[in-house]
């Protein structure tokens, strides 16, 4: 069997550290081919030693010169530079999959570029199908690449579905967490800090991903990708608190049949699933012992979580809003990691530049860019304005 080339866009992240381990107990199925980082010169220099890929790319080009100094005894690895290098090597002939594990909007140049070539893409990097779902489905089709999602939920669902050939999806029912501040009211939140918020109760993340989480604008950055994953309005998407995570996900169909994902925390599975789709194989990891969990499900409060609504308001809107969301969000949280914005100011950012950026309803690749650029710029104006707690 010959073993599969993966290129690993983000692989000193959480998800890209995992799918390395998913890779190093299966050596006989995966091989390394490509890993990129954005400023994580040490650890990639590490990873490009012990994987041995044919090639590296690190975003920040400042730090090509010690990134290449640190591998000069390694001359069997390439080293490159720059959101260019990303985007050509992606392209190489040798390699099977994508595992775009990038956190932000420059997940979405490479992931197109790799879907041009007709690479399965392992779709890690939300921000691809939250600003410009429409876009990447349709040249998915056209280029006959195959996209399965990493995301723990979405590939609750994508099992869930396996088998079921054209069934028709009556409902999906996304679960969530409900991050840290579950149980806060309005008052609480208004005074969390940065600690309070990156203190995830279930996962352990990236500190965007997990900022993301509190504010629950990641669960709506998922409906969004649901809706372009599976083909569903966003009225069928239903979001259930499960403050224990054990359910990833369900999906009820139109006789009223629910099927659900269940499993331990361990974002190996989701990775290691589409690694190995159709195939199921083993992994070494913690086995679900469902007599010493209890299962509960809570609305979410759209209030007190204004950010999961504004996510709904997106997509309601559709165009270039979610892409206006999505910028906006990621200047809010950097914001609040950079203590220049409150808790509760991050949705006041994102509402606000959703009413003042340009609106297009049916966007092109470059609208999309424009649209981040005068997006953030918008965001960064407003929490100059006075955003801070």
């Amino acid at each position: 069997m010959d073993k599969k080339q993966i290129a690993i866009l983000g692989s000193t992240g959480s998800i890209g550290t995992q799918a390395l381990q998913v890779i190093e107990e299966h050596p006989d199925r995966y091989e390394v081919y490509c890993l990129t980082a954005n400023n994580k010169v040490e650890l990639l220099a590490e990873q490009a030693r012990r994987f041995k890929p044919a090639a590296v790319v690190i975003a920040n080009e400042a730090r090509y010169d010690e990134l290449r100094a640190l591998l000069a005894d390694q001359p069997d690895v390439k080293v490159y530079a720059g959101a260019q290098a990303i985007d050509g090597i992606v392209e190489s002939g040798p390699i099977d999959m994508v595992l775009t594990a990038m956190v932000g909007f420059a997940g979405l140049s490479p992931t197109i570029h790799a879907i041009k070539r007709g690479k399965t893409i392992c779709l890690a990097n939300k921000e691809t199908l939250v600003v410009a779902g429409e876009l990447i489905c349709n040249l998915a089709r056209r280029h006959h690449a195959a996209i399965l999602p990493v995301d723990s939920e979405h590939s609750a669902i994508f099992q869930c579905l396996a088998g079921e050939g054209d069934a028709q999806i009556e409902k999906i029912l996304l679960t969530a967490s409900g991050g840290p501040f579950r149980n806060y009211t309005i008052d609480q939140l208004a005074t969390v800090t940065k600690a309070d918020a990156l203190h995830h109760p279930t996962w352990e993340m990236g500190a965007k991903i997990t900022i993301d989480s509190a504010t629950m604008i990641n669960k709506g950055f998922e409906v969004i990708e649901a809706k372009w994953l599976f083909g569903v309005e966003p009225r069928q998407i239903q979001v259930l608190v499960h403050p224990q995570s054990i359910v990833h996900s369900a999906v009820q169909f139109c006789d009223g049949a629910v099927k659900a994902q269940l499993g331990v925390p361990d974002m190996r599975l989701p990775i290691q699933y589409a690694f190995s789709f159709p195939e199921r194989i083993h992994l070494s990891s913690e086995r679900l012992d469902l007599f010493s969990h209890k299962l509960e499900f809570f609305e979410p409060d759209m209030e007190k979580f204004r950010c999961l609504s504004l996510a709904f308001d997106a997509i309601g809107r559709g165009g270039n809003m979610p892409c206006i969301l999505n910028a906006a969000n990621e200047v809010a949280n950097r914001g609040f990691l950079d203590d220049r914005c409150g808790f509760l100011q991050m949705g006041d950012v994102i509402a606000e530049t959703m009413n003042r950026v340009s609106f297009d309803p049916n966007p092109s690749y470059e609208t999309y860019v424009a649209t981040d650029a005068e997006a953030r710029r918008v965001a960064a104006e407003i929490m100059q304005g006075g955003m801070r707690p």
